[in-house]
């Protein structure tokens, strides 16, 4: 059955290229009907209403909140389900977040021995076993039900920052030209944008956006989760908060998005799937130590289609997150090192490639 559920995405992804010389077939129900059937009898499956209005919960309840967290592929919810079923099925698909501010006392960065004659598992060995010769990150495949991807180990906290497009207000940029332009070894994407009618070219990020010091962004974001940053002691906070109160915590560089996974070691809670359905992913935490965590997954393939909320809280508490957040996901979602991306982003076309952004977390070569 879950195969057969990605197979039936991939297949619809695949309608609008078809539908593009004809703007109104879109809106014109029978069309939508015929696909569906053509679909569903590819799939060997003889009842065509099974599984959108079937029984089985769980297909509507993924494509629904699979779909209406994308940037381009709504459609595949409204087209078939009605704004009150839409409603009530992210209203039961949802992370609950604590109210909590970091508590940063509880952070004590440290440096990592040399040499560990036990570890608690698996996940702390490959966290504090350095590689050779390489004292700034270490990078670890992930893999999992569903998904794979990259999760980058940064030793200095103080060394990772906030970037953000040169073209602010006019142009985002790709990951890559601002990790080349800010000498990164590692990069990640970072908050969300302003997104209207799902084309925006990464212009102007949402919510608080602050870079060495300077608050380059102040809008007020009314979205889940809420600031994303550093203070100036090298401790990652999440709150919701004014540029007042940023200021009083002396963040020194952040980002906007959400929703936070685990604050003060207490991970969210998750009804359903977390509303954010399944997806490529892009997380940021802080274990104990103070090591930095990236994570970046992959998804968009029939066999992996990424990850959803309960997944990247299991992986960011495996590896010892304390605070974790997710950043922006889907076509953003991208690692590169050395100014070369090494997951592989596929966009709303099926092309593998990225997008402009707005903002990125780094960790920068400087000292």
């Amino acid at each position: 059955m879950e195969e057969n559920e990605e197979k039936l995405l991939e297949d619809i992804d695949e309608l609008p290229k078809a539908m593009k010389k004809n703007k109104k077939a879109k809106t014109k129900k029978w069309k939508k009907v015929l696909m569906v059937v053509l679909i569903l009898a590819a799939l060997g499956i003889s009842t065509g209403g099974t599984l959108l209005y079937g029984p089985y919960a769980g297909f509507r309840e993924w494509l629904i909140t699979t779909a209406m967290t994308t940037m381009t592929h709504q459609y595949f919810a409204t087209w078939f389900y009605d704004e009150e079923t839409i409603k009530d099925v992210l209203d039961r698909n949802k992370v609950q977040e604590s109210n909590e501010i970091t508590d940063t006392d509880v952070i004590v960065i440290n440096q990592t021995p040399e040499e560990q004659v036990q570890y608690a598992n698996e996940y702390e060995r490959a966290v504090l076993e350095k590689d050779p010769g390489n004292d700034d990150y270490k990078i670890i495949e992930i893999e999992g039900k569903g998904y794979s991807g990259y999760l980058a180990v940064i030793y200095d906290p103080s060394k990772v920052k906030t970037v953000y497009t040169k073209k602010l207000g006019k142009s985002g940029q790709y990951l890559t030209q601002m990790a080349k332009d800010n000498d990164a070894l590692i990069a990640i994407n970072g908050g969300g944008f302003e997104d209207p009618n799902f084309n925006s070219n990464g212009a102007n990020p949402l919510g608080i956006t602050i870079s060495d010091g300077e608050v380059i962004t102040s809008k007020s974001y009314k979205g889940s989760g809420g600031l994303i940053g550093f203070t100036e002691d090298d401790k990652l906070v999440l709150g919701k908060m004014t540029v007042k109160q940023a200021k009083e915590m002396k963040i020194r560089d952040a980002v906007t998005f959400g929703p936070f996974l685990i604050v003060n070691g207490k991970p969210s809670s998750v009804l359903g799937n977390g509303g954010w359905g399944t997806a490529p992913r892009t997380v940021i935490g802080q274990r104990q130590d103070g090591i930095v965590l990236f994570l970046v997954i992959d998804g968009r393939r029939v066999t992996k289609p990424g990850a959803d909320m309960n997944d990247l809280i299991e992986i960011m508490q495996n590896y010892g997150a304390y605070n974790a957040a997710n950043l922006d996901g889907g076509t953003s979602s991208v690692m590169a090192v050395n100014g070369e991306i090494i997951n592989d982003p596929i966009d709303s076309s099926g092309a593998h490639r990225t997008r402009y952004i707005s903002t990125g977390f780094i960790l920068t070569k400087e000292d």
